[in-house]
């Protein structure tokens, strides 16, 4: 019969055994972890200036790029119009979209590298090559023979969509470095850029090519224009935050195992079939409705001054309703805008449509990095995440306009392409619909 001493001392041998055990367990998990390469950056709170010259000024810098790229390959339509009645009239309207559709394609898909190089802290490698490949693009545009397609599919279609997409994911970004709380809304004033550009270079390019200066001497004087931008721009922005150490990987494997995550680069599939229908159809839509060409030639502008609006306001908005809820609605109303475009026959339902899409289609574009911002665990894998979408999206946005134009037809059957697209939005909107619904679980508001 064991006494209570022995018992006791049992009972304080087996503790310390077990202790001791525990101990050599906490040991080794610390050596696992002090012989790891640790971003002590990424451990460490992050603070934001939300504010100052310096931040200011890169986003100025970067509506600069906005303007100059995303800005000028939305004004494509009039670059389609007049290659698809002059310059390459022995071409199908499919054909002459595949240049807008590579365009597309690689203004968002280099988005995959751009953004992880933009991460790893090479930004301005990545404004100097675009520079120098937007400079040679044009140029090469400029001399380009009438009626030879691959010239001009090569340069207005490869080279500057290249040119573009090098620093179009990395100028969407680079505010994160700056803002958390006023995110969205500085967000969407670099977005702003590309609207603003988008209303300038249609007006400028059409009284250009279709006045006294002729096709080749106005892509000279836009591509003067444009390069003397890029060159402010990068002399304006700043990165800020120090890059992700070179050793460290991206856990994209585990970004795609989040149900939220995984549906918001998901939507860029119905997202980049149906959006550019707006843009890139507006003003030949116009011309072949019977409104006098000097009208037409404005509609892409209006589209994309009401596109202004749409990229700030909601960004100035989403602080108080949520980026996710504000994108929702302004995608499904996108959609349900574009299945209106049946019913216009005439020059002020072109302006109504274009100023109502651009609003509704600008929130959709400006709202989508803050989206991705907000799913983001540190600043620096930003650039990533949106590079993968962009990079979905350009692969996609490859096929939209070719789709569009076999829909269209050479007789110009505008009920199919204008379904396509506005069922393809509404769709995109559902999707951020239910993304959102993740977003908020995890958070527990609905404020999102």
């Amino acid at each position: 019969m064991s006494t209570p001493t022995s018992e006791m001392e049992s009972n304080t041998a087996r503790s310390s055994t077990i202790l001791d055990e525990k101990l050599q367990t906490v040991d080794v998990k610390f050596q696992q972890v002090t012989t790891q390469e640790v971003d002590v950056e990424e451990l460490l709170p992050v603070e934001f200036p939300e504010g100052g010259w310096k931040a200011w000024g890169t986003i100025a810098g970067a509506f600069l790029v906005q303007f100059t790229s995303f800005g000028y390959i939305a004004s494509f339509g009039v670059y389609q119009d007049y290659y698809v009645r002059e310059y390459l009239s022995n071409f199908s309207t499919s054909d002459i979209g595949w240049i807008g559709g590579v365009q597309v394609c690689l203004n968002f898909a280099p988005g995959i590298i751009a953004g992880r190089l933009f991460d790893r802290g090479y930004f301005y490698y990545l404004m100097t090559a675009s520079i120098l490949l937007y400079s040679i693009a044009l140029f090469m545009l400029s001399i380009s023979h009438q009626g030879s397609y691959y010239q001009v599919f090569l340069t207005n279609g490869v080279a500057l969509g290249l040119a573009c997409g090098l620093t179009y994911s990395s100028s969407l970004a680079i505010p994160g470095h700056y803002f958390k709380r006023k995110r969205a809304f500085a967000v969407g004033i670099v977005s702003s850029g590309s609207a603003v550009g988008a209303v300038i270079h249609p007006i400028m390019l059409n009284r250009l090519i279709n006045g006294s200066i002729g096709f080749h001497n106005a892509v000279r004087i836009s591509a003067a224009m444009n390069v003397s931008l890029l060159l402010v721009a990068v002399s304006l922005m700043r990165t800020r935050l120090p890059p992700k150490e070179k050793s460290s990987t991206f856990p994209v494997r585990t970004w795609l195992r989040q149900p939220a995550y995984l549906l918001l680069v998901l939507s860029a599939l119905p997202c980049f079939l149906g959006l550019f229908y707006g843009p890139f159809y507006i003003q030949l839509n116009a011309v072949t409705h019977g409104v006098p060409k000097h009208l037409a030639f404005y509609s892409v502008s209006v589209l994309n001054a009401g596109s202004i609006f749409g990229r700030i306001l909601p960004g100035a908005l989403s602080h108080k309703f949520g980026s996710f809820n504000m994108a929702t609605f302004f995608t499904i109303g996108a959609g349900i805008i574009i299945l209106a475009m049946i019913a216009v026959h005439n020059f002020v339902g072109t302006v109504l449509f274009g100023v109502f899409f651009g609003l509704f289609s600008g929130a959709c574009i400006a709202l989508t990095p803050a989206m991705f911002a907000q799913m983001a665990d540190h600043p620096n894998e930003i650039g990533t995440r949106l590079g993968i979408y962009f990079g979905l999206g350009g692969f996609i946005g490859l096929f939209a306009n070719p789709i569009l134009g076999a829909l269209l037809t050479g007789q110009y059957h505008w009920a199919k392409p204008i379904i396509f697209s506005g069922v393809t939005m509404i769709l995109t909107g559902i999707t951020y619909g239910v993304s959102r619904h993740f977003v908020a679980k995890k958070l527990g508001t609905h404020k999102v």
